[in-house]
């Protein structure tokens, strides 16, 4: 059922929000993302214990592009 909507302004759209206004047979958002951290860094919970002896993180990315995100395909 087609919608009439009028004026929108978006200020600000936080990360990962998907905005959608009126019909919409497929809504596809994609996003992309890389994240360096050492051990045990993404660890949460009620009472953690970690034991990193050494923690080297790489962060040398020889490649130019990663994750190619084009238009809305």
């Amino acid at each position: 059922m087609p919608a009439i909507v009028g004026p929108i302004k978006i200020t600000t759209v936080s990360s990962g929000a998907v905005v959608q206004v009126g019909d919409s047979l497929y809504i596809s958002p994609k996003t992309t993302a890389k994240t360096y951290s050492g051990a045990g860094a993404f660890n949460t919970g009620d009472f953690l214990q970690t034991n990193n002896g050494i923690s080297l993180t790489n962060t040398l990315d020889s490649d130019v592009f990663d994750s190619n995100v084009k238009q809305n395909n």
